[in-house]
Formats: C-alpha cells, structure tokens, sequence
C-alpha cells in the first residue's frame, strides 16, 4: 500500500483490522490525555540547525549496552503480534534482524520466545513483568538466558493494569489461536487456550502489586543478562534503578497506555539525564513518527529511542516487510535529519541542537 511517512500508517491499519483489535492497539488509558501528549512534545521541540558544515558523510550508528547499531531504533516490546499479522513475531524478528537493530520482545508473545530467538539471528531483550508466582518470573528468565536473549527489561509501571476504556467498549473476542504462548505450561489456562485471550483477566492473575526495588536485585541474581528497567519517570527512581544494579532504564510512560496524566517521556527526560550522568545507558519511547523526533530525543539525552504502535501497523499492513520499511523510513529520516542540523556523528547530537519549552 502506498504512504509516504509514518503518520500515513494507521489509518491504513484501522481500515484493514477489525474495530476491536485496531483499537486494543492504538488506544491509551482513560481520556488519553498522555497518548496525546507524546506525540505533541516531539512537536514543542524546535531545532537550532548549524550551517556550512561538511556533512557529505553521516555517521547514523550508535553502541547501546555495549553493541554497535546501524542507527538508534529499537523495536519496543507489544504484545500478540498475530492479532494483525499471521507472521506474527516471527516476520518482526526477521525484519529487525536484517535491520541490524534489537527487537524487544513481550513477555505477552503470540510466539514462544524460543521461536522468536531461532526465527533470526538479530540481537534480542525479553521483556519482563514479575509475577506473583515467582517460580514463573524465574523460569520465563531461563528460557529467555537459554534463548540467547542478550537482556532482561523489567517493565515497572503496572502493579496494576491502566483502564484502557477502548477495550471496554468492545465485546468482540480475540481469535481463540492468539494468546500468549510463553504460558503455556507455565500457567493454568483454564483448559480453554482462548480464555487467555481476556488479557485483563490473566493481568490480574499473573502480576504482582506488591513489588518494591529488591525485585530488581532478585533478578539479577537469578540471571546473567544485564537487566534494564522500564517505565521510569522521575530521577529519583532513575538513581535507584542504578543503585540497584540497572545497566540501563527506557523512560517510558507505557505509551499512553497506565497512569493517564503521567508526563510525555521527552519532557522529563532532560532531568533524569541530568541526575544519571554516565550512570547507564537511557532509551526513550512514546510518541515517535519521525527521524527529526530521533535527533531530538538524543539532543535531550537518550542512547536511543523505541518504537511501538508504527511497527505494528506496518506489520499490519505489509507484514515482514512492512516492519523493515518502517525501520529503513526512520533510519532515512534521521539521516536526513542529521545532515539539516549540521552533524554527523551521535557525539555531535548535543542539547544545543534543540529548544525545548521545559528545558532553561
């Protein structure tokens, strides 16, 4: 299907998926005040390009937790890809890998993390809840280890699930096929593998909201993967994250999708920059359509940026290809980007490239 930038891509994907699956997507918590906002911060920040300068060669890549990248995406982690493609995880894998960048893969899967691991050979993290049966949390960990997953990201922000009023309104059931897979045989499904699918339901029976920062410690002492923390908003909890052994922390508000109200992550990233120093390495979501959004997400901090909901409408769409198009539009984009701001390497991405309200 033809479209020119990310922005064109969901209104495509809502034409070819059903209402309820569209929305379990694109929707945020509450009045979605916070999913509006992610997007509008990218647009509140302007550039102060420099001229005259040589950029005739421009250094895209980036090393995040000590791997190179070709450019600074990571796909970040959502859940049951075959809801909108029958690929599924698989094709995204496939088209990550070949991008050269990570994928992120949920916890939340359509496809066993071993699938995924042996699908291509690209760098991959397994995305964490811990649950209240620590024996699964556990064994979940050691099958990512054994996978071949290079990192651990422990999600943080939902003790309990947002109200994500767009799933209310619908009565329509998933497919009966696509559920989580990693559960099987971890937890009990009830005998009916699609009663996995009420996703509301398992949430409430699987998390823990009872966690404090000594989860983090369990974790790394039960793994060799360096552990990342996500979902962090405010320094303070950034500097315990480093304390207690985090490698790295995803400033994320969930995109849009618990707290409603929280703060666009781009707004608050300046600070926990600030108060991190070179602690750890700091990746940013929420709101990201555009290469120019890159380049300001670096100016203001971050190693990289993760992507969510355009992936999956390429996915979507296109399927394997329609991922590897998303990545290659944004890796297009930043390059270009780049060389219209007046640098040529991540070093020269600095905060005096960028005029952002909430930064003095």
């Amino acid at each position: 299907m033809p479209y020119v930038n990310l922005h064109d891509l969901e209104p495509l994907a809502q034409e070819l998926l059903p209402p309820h699956i569209f929305d379990f997507i694109a929707g945020g918590a509450e009045d979605e005040v916070s999913l509006r906002m992610n997007r509008a911060a990218y647009e509140a920040v302007e550039f102060r390009p420099r001229v005259l300068v040589d950029v005739s060669k421009v250094d895209t890549s980036v090393t995040v937790l000590g791997r190179k990248l070709p450019f600074p995406v990571l796909l970040a982690p959502v859940a049951l890809h075959q809801l909108v493609n029958p690929e599924g995880e698989l094709a995204t894998a496939r088209a990550t890998a070949k991008a050269g960048t990570v994928m992120i893969l949920s916890t939340m899967s359509s496809t066993r993390m071993e699938e995924v691991a042996e699908a291509a050979a690209g760098p991959k993290w397994f995305q964490l809840y811990c649950y209240t049966d620590r024996s699964v949390t556990e064994r979940l960990v050691r099958r990512a280890e054994a996978a071949g997953f290079e990192a651990l990201v422990l999600t943080v922000d939902v003790p309990r699930l947002g109200r994500r009023e767009r799933d209310y309104r619908h009565t329509t059931a998933f497919p009966a096929d696509v559920f989580p897979h990693n559960f099987l045989g971890e937890i009990d499904l009830g005998g009916d593998e699609s009663q996995a699918t009420a996703l509301t339901a398992m949430t409430a029976q699987l998390l823990d909201s009872s966690l404090t920062w000594e989860t983090v410690d369990w974790l790394r002492s039960i793994t060799k993967m360096p552990v990342l923390v996500k979902g962090v908003l405010t320094p303070e909890d950034a500097l315990l994250a480093v304390e207690h052994g985090a490698v790295g922390i995803v400033v994320s508000n969930h995109g849009g999708r618990q707290l409603d109200g929280s703060p666009a992550p781009i707004t608050v990233l300046p600070e926990i920059v600030d108060a991190l120093g070179d602690r750890c390495d700091v990746l940013v979501d929420g709101g990201v359509r555009r290469g120019t959004d890159v380049v300001k997400a670096l100016a203001l901090g971050a190693k990289a940026v993760l992507i969510g909901r355009p992936y999956i409408w390429g996915l979507a769409i296109e399927g394997e290809s329609g991922v590897a198009r998303v990545l290659e539009q944004l890796r297009v984009e930043f390059e270009m980007a780049m060389s219209l701001c007046g640098v040529t390497s991540f070093e020269q991405i600095t905060r005096r490239l960028v005029r952002a309200p909430w930064v003095s």
